[in-house]
């Protein structure tokens, strides 16, 4: 016992050193392989982890009420050999839990997997076309989400709108353009919609399912169209990658109103006199976002506000998503402190879906506190998170996260 109590001791010391090492005052743009002295010929990789335990007081009476999930482990590498062109590869895995564990790692759930592969091109010095598999989205800032820099705990699901259903993990295969005039940057895509989705349905009347590219084939229901504007009023955001940042935790003054689309013709089926018939699914959104330091003391201010309108069909219905509306909005305050220390960052989110298919709203509420060891290259997030949707379910979730 004593033997492992030294051994933890010399644990926790050692990560305390290795975390204040990274701290990211000094970070300095991370691993970067320069092939020339200017550093314009490179390879850049980015490593992350986030790692969660949650306690979740509805659990089934045959389950635990506490359990451990791996929920991102990722490696991303992009190269530049001359500012014309651009590769980018993204790569691991989501969600490695209990149930999806397998005894020898060869199981679906812990494969690792593509999230991106794409090849781009610079057209001038403001504009560039690619095409691959891409994060490139339409609809609003939290479909271009990162990852790395989310200011809750996760990204708020109904506004990843189409993961699963017409893409793989948010990631469609396809050709994309983005760039900026000015202050109003652009990004537009055309992309083929996955024929093996989640919602694997048959149609009936009365009721549309995401189906489209399977029931009706890729000739009628195999295109997909999307698009995202948004106009930065104060400090300008890079467009170089398509992740967008959650909180810049007073870094940056940015104001961003923006405005977005997703196309997909016959994306839907439903049965009409017994045969199946497509409809169009269409989303569009609004949104804004506002981050700016509060003075000279370090403390900072986070808000984001979204409105969506949602249609799948008719009266669809599956998982979290929905013909319908949405409003979402978060906000979060980071107290006055050293920015080379320890910093906190208390937060709230709320969500409010309605669906024409149901008389029930899902009201989503979340309720968080982000300790910034490092920034966000090292953080711990505790969030507790109520959802109702004719029943309430809430759970607490503790996630420790890294990257660098």
């Amino acid at each position: 016992m004593r033997l492992q109590k030294l051994f933890l001791i010399g644990l926790l010391l050692a990560s305390s050193q290795f975390v204040s090492a990274q701290g990211s005052p000094d970070y300095n743009g991370g691993l970067k392989i320069k092939f020339d002295e200017d550093g314009k010929k490179y390879l850049r990789l980015i490593s992350w982890a986030q790692v969660q335990a949650t306690y979740n007081n509805d659990a089934a009476a045959t389950s635990s009420n506490t359990s451990f999930n791996l929920r991102r482990a990722r490696i991303l590498m992009f190269s530049q050999i001359t500012d014309k062109f651009l590769i980018l590869t993204h790569f691991g895995l989501n969600s490695l839990n209990a149930n999806t564990l397998s005894p020898t790692g060869k199981g679906t759930g812990s494969q690792l997997f593509f999230h991106d592969v794409w090849a781009q091109y610079s057209i001038g010095e403001n504009h560039a076309v690619g095409a691959g598999l891409h994060y490139f989205n339409g609809i609003s800032r939290l479909n271009n989400q990162s990852t790395l820099n989310m200011m809750t705990l996760d990204n708020n699901r109904q506004s990843w709108a189409t993961i699963g259903l017409s893409d793989q993990f948010a990631r469609h295969v396809g050709v994309f353009m983005k760039g900026k005039f000015g202050k109003l940057q652009y990004r537009v895509a055309i992309n083929d919609a996955i024929a093996n989705g989640l919602d694997d349905r048959p149609a009936v009347s009365g009721q549309a399912v995401y189906g489209g590219t399977n029931i009706l084939g890729t000739k009628d229901a195999g295109k997909t169209f999307a698009g995202y504007f948004e106009y930065n009023f104060l400090s300008q955001e890079s467009n170089f990658l398509p992740f967008k940042v959650g909180s810049y935790l007073g870094g940056k003054k940015v104001f961003n109103v923006g405005a977005g689309f997703f196309l997909h013709p016959n994306g839907a089926v439903k049965l009409e006199s017994g045969n199946a018939v497509g409809e169009d699914v269409s989303i569009f959104a609004i949104d804004a976002f506002y981050d700016t330091p509060l003075g000279d003391d370090g403390s900072a201010l986070t808000a984001y506000a979204t409105y969506q309108a949602n249609n799948y069909g008719e009266n669809y219905l599956y998982s979290a998503y929905g013909t319908g509306s949405m409003v979402y909005s978060h906000v979060g305050y980071v107290f006055a402190g050293d920015t080379s220390k320890t910093r906190y960052q208390p937060y709230v989110s709320y969500g409010n879906n309605t669906y024409d298919a149901t008389s029930n709203n899902r009201n989503i509420l979340g309720l968080g506190v982000n300790a910034y060891l490092s920034g966000h290259h090292s953080k711990l997030t505790l969030e507790y998170k109520n959802q109702d949707f004719g029943t309430a379910t809430s759970a607490i979730t503790l996630q420790a996260m890294i990257y660098l």
